[in-house]
């Protein structure tokens, strides 16, 4: 096939594998949590203070034994997923503490805000998973959030789901609040149901909350998100090779620990790398150069035949505009294309991960759908290319008519929400509405027609009781 994106050769692949090396062996990895660090000497790491040294002997014993793909299974068991290999989900934004409204103001997000996310999810045709902290909530106490966030994300919806990993204790509560909503932590430890995302801070360290995270999340047997974010030219080397390397490191020390603590748990290779802004010193997600290291990542983790992971419509615009629509279509599409496994922020992210917009949430929720179609495989069969009707129709004749075409008219093309293919005089007659205020109508049409999905209501009051006890202690 041709492409004319850069493929690595094994050579290349192999001298990125050996400078992450050579820099976990001469350099190592701070894990500031004591847990990790009675692990990794353990299992014979050399251990300096909160410094980790790995020889590629612990490493390459730990990549053995993490597999290329594994499932994740949803309340309504529909919807469960595969990741890994040829399969990929589209997951929606994370982390942000804004939300960008209509008139391009920026205020704080809430909890309504986080679970009003949980319904468009819920009712979305192209994503395959509910996030966590899609907007953090200010409205919430910051030590007791999580509760309600994870309350949301599990009986607002009922596909897969993230974890909380925000500290130990929020991960210990994400496990047990899982347990009850699926039967008990062995049935959670057979088949995991959610996973968390493990960040990095570049260069080279895992804080305590998320190396302690990790621990939790791995000893009940759900899969490890493991994300590394270097910034080119700022925490990490200015080339993108280095950015490639530092990050390759990064991610192995925390796939080792994740194998030491559970071997052969499911380990995401992750990566949002991007390069600063050298004008103005600010994180570029929207950079070309980001599409470049998406790529590089991709073929990084299957030359370890791991899953993997990266951003999805990322922007650094803060309104829904064409700015935001180039950026978010050529790091989406990128995404896909190059075979990343786990789209983190194929939905709604604004301003460099701060902020969410509900209106780019529901254009991305369209993008999304343009992009799955658009890898999916034409058919090629003798019924398809169908020379009889070509040979009936003959020169000049006209296929509008044909009952094939009234048969396959609804479904062999992507049909959009939001584009319009209209004509001009059309477009003027009904308003002259610019996408995001077509978004705008039909978001308050798909809140209104949100259904809660059916769980158990005993189920959910022992969910209840558990968020009301904890935020008590």
């Amino acid at each position: 096939m041709f492409d004319r994106m850069q493929t690595l050769s094994k050579e290349e692949m192999t001298r990125i594998h050996d400078a992450a090396m050579e820099i976990l062996r001469d350099v190592g990895v701070a894990f500031h949590e004591p847990d990790a660090l009675e692990i990794f000497k353990k299992h014979g790491a050399t251990v300096e203070g909160d410094v980790v040294r790995l020889d590629e002997e612990i490493v390459m014993r730990a990549l053995e034994k993490a597999p290329s793909r594994f499932y994740l299974t949803a309340r309504d068991p529909s919807r469960s997923v595969s990741i890994g290999e040829n399969d990929f989900v589209l997951v929606p934004g994370y982390g942000a503490p804004f939300i960008i409204t209509p008139e391009g103001e920026q205020r704080l997000g809430t909890l309504d805000d986080y679970n009003n996310f949980c319904k468009l999810v819920q009712t979305s045709k192209h994503l395959d998973m509910n996030g966590f902290l899609m907007v953090e909530p200010s409205d919430m106490p910051p030590e007791t959030a999580h509760l309600d966030m994870m309350f949301s994300s599990i009986t607002l919806c009922d596909r897969p789901f993230m974890g909380s990993p925000l500290s130990r204790q929020a991960s210990r509560d994400a496990v047990e609040m899982a347990a009850i909503a699926f039967g008990g932590k062995e049935k959670i430890e057979k088949d995991p149901v959610m996973l968390p995302i493990i960040s990095v801070i570049a260069p080279l360290r895992y804080s305590q909350e998320m190396a302690s995270s990790l621990i939790e999340f791995a000893r009940a047997g759900q899969p490890i998100l493991d994300a590394s974010l270097v910034m080119a030219g700022s925490s990490g080397p200015v080339t993108l090779a280095g950015v490639v390397a530092l990050q390759n490191a990064e991610v192995l020390a925390g796939l080792t620990l994740a194998q030491l603590v559970r071997p052969g748990i499911p380990f995401i290779y992750g990566a949002t790398s991007c390069p600063i802004d050298m004008k103005t010193g600010a994180l570029a997600i929207g950079a070309v150069e980001n599409a470049m290291l998406v790529s590089a990542t991709a073929q990084m983790a299957r030359f370890y035949n791991l899953p993997s992971r990266s951003g999805g419509a990322l922007t650094d615009a803060h309104f829904p505009d064409i700015q935001a629509g180039m950026e978010s279509a050529l790091s989406l599409f990128t995404a896909v294309r190059c075979g990343i496994n786990f789209v983190l922020h194929a939905c709604g992210i604004l301003g460099s991960f701060v902020e969410m917009s509900f209106e780019k949430f529901l254009a991305d929720e369209e993008l999304c759908g343009m992009v799955r179609r658009m890898h999916q495989p034409a058919d090629l069969s003798d019924e398809a290319i169908d020379v009889p009707m070509i040979k009936k129709v003959g020169i000049g004749g006209q296929y509008l008519t044909q009952p094939k075409t009234f048969r396959l008219c609804r479904t062999e093309f992507f049909l959009p929400d939001l584009s319009k293919r209209q004509s001009y005089d059309s477009w003027k007659g009904t308003g002259r509405k610019r996408l995001d205020q077509e978004a705008s109508e039909v978001l308050a049409r798909r809140l209104d027609g949100y259904e809660k999905p059916d769980m158990d209501p005993a189920i959910e009051r022992d969910l209840a009781r558990f968020v009301a006890k904890r935020k008590t202690q």
